[in-house]
């Protein structure tokens, strides 16, 4: 077939045409990876701020460049996280570090692949004007915590045991994660054992809040990310996808409370608004839980033990564990 110079030209210009915008179409899908829907079981709320580590880094693209799209979805706390997972109904969980000792010892196959910092998310505030100094000035005291079975309350178990003090010494109050502070607040409490978001709640609400020394805290763990034995070990690929991009979070705020702060707040909604408020409570997470360890995000076994111990010692757990059913550090360093 031949074609006059026009239609040649025009033949020419448009398979020029069809070839650029085919490569621009291809370019796109071959840079970037298949994104993967994951479904993350969180203890409370994502709007936490003890959450960030995963929220900065859903807002900076860090799942997305592992290809993944989280979707996270609330459970009934940290044990109920670790059924779900050793029930098979979700792969990737968060909790603290001590969840694993807790449900290993009913059957539940799951381990901690990260913990979120060398510190315990449990700090112990009194009032700034108050005589206590030290933990076991605690005795004969009213103390908030969250309730009867979260690990601020056993944390607090473990800090007076470290001061040579009974749990009957002092008078715990389950006050829910509102009462928690808002007793103390009133006033109605000495002191008050919970994370960071409270003590800044305090704050904010008018206290003048002190922070007993870190030195006299129990050793229970930070925030972890847990996963089951089955996804451990089938799907160590993205368990390490996970790690790794929550890890990144995790340093941005430690980098630049303030920058996360504004990153957070842009990603969460119900926190549009706070920069300050925020900011205020990842310094404390910064100053106190984050750091600590060597290799972000891994395990110490020698405290792993340690609060395992103390776990059986005072019943909350029926039995030991062996420390390698509890936790792996195989997904940190990478």
């Amino acid at each position: 077939m031949s074609f006059t110079p026009v239609q040649g030209l025009l033949r020419r210009s448009l398979c020029i045409t069809l070839a650029v915008l085919g490569l621009s179409a291809a370019v796109p899908a071959a840079a970037q990876p298949a994104t993967e829907p994951l479904t993350v079981l969180l203890p409370a709320p994502p709007n936490s701020p003890a959450f960030a580590p995963w929220m900065i880094a859903v807002a900076k693209g860090y799942f997305a460049q592992e290809g993944l799209k989280l979707e996270f979805v609330t459970g009934k706390g940290g044990v109920d996280v670790a059924k779900q997972l050793g029930a098979g109904n979700a792969l990737i969980g968060g909790g603290i570090g001590d969840t694993p000792i807790i449900v290993r010892a009913n059957g539940v196959p799951v381990k901690a692949v990260a913990v979120l910092g060398g510190g315990s998310v449990t700090m112990i505030s009194v009032h700034d004007d108050s005589p206590v100094k030290t933990v076991k000035d605690l005795k004969g005291r009213t103390v908030t915590v969250m309730s009867y079975a979260d690990t601020t309350y056993y944390s607090l178990l473990g800090s007076l045991n470290k001061a040579d003090l009974a749990k009957t010494d002092v008078n715990a109050q389950a006050a829910g994660p509102a009462g928690v502070w808002q007793l103390f607040v009133a006033k109605k409490a000495d002191a008050m054992a919970g994370v960071p978001d409270w003590v800044v709640d305090a704050r904010g609400a008018g206290a003048k809040v002190r922070l007993l020394p870190a030195s006299e805290n129990f050793g229970s763990m930070a925030q972890a990310i847990l996963a089951s034995d089955d996804t451990i070990k089938n799907k160590p690929e993205l368990v390490q996808k996970v790690v790794r991009a929550t890890l990144k979070g995790l340093a941005e705020i430690m980098k630049d409370p303030k920058a996360a702060a504004a990153t957070y707040c842009q990603q969460m909604p119900a926190h549009k608004g706070r920069e300050a408020y925020i900011e205020e409570v990842f310094a404390l997470y910064r100053e106190h839980v984050y750091p600590g360890q060597k290799v972000p995000g891994a395990i110490d076994p020698a405290r792993m033990a340690s609060v395992q111990k103390f776990y059986v010692s005072e019943g909350i757990v029926a039995k030991a564990t062996p420390l390698d059913e509890l936790y792996t550090n195989q997904f940190v360093g990478h």
